[in-house]
């Protein structure tokens, strides 16, 4: 049985969970600057603010669990209880329904 390698693993993940957040906010900003002007309705910053809030959702829920990670392998070491896969599950519903709605919106647009 290995023990908890007290190794930069843990670090590394909260640093990609960072990067993800990070990209859904830069992509929000995008939308909310573009969407409205493209679109001609003003409607559509809604858009880039929802994106805007889940990447800080995301970007809280992260902390808090790479923080439970951490006391977790500290505490207990490779026998412990880590978090379940909730937020990535929550994370890879969000990112399914954004492109469903995207491509929706192009076929919409190219159609009518």
């Amino acid at each position: 049985m290995t023990l908890f390698d007290a190794g930069l693993q843990p670090e590394r993940t909260e640093l990609a969970w960072r990067r993800t957040s990070l990209a859904i906010g830069v992509g929000s900003l995008v939308a909310l600057r573009l969407l409205p002007v493209a679109l001609d309705a003003p409607g559509w910053a809604f858009v880039g603010l929802a994106g805007l809030l889940a990447a800080a959702i995301l970007f809280l829920a992260s902390r808090r669990r790479a923080r439970a990670v951490n006391v977790a392998l500290r505490d207990a070491g490779d026998r412990s209880a880590l978090p379940g896969g909730a937020l990535l599950g929550a994370l890879a519903l969000l990112v399914t329904l954004a492109g469903a709605a995207g491509v929706s919106l192009v076929l919409g647009l190219a159609l009518a």
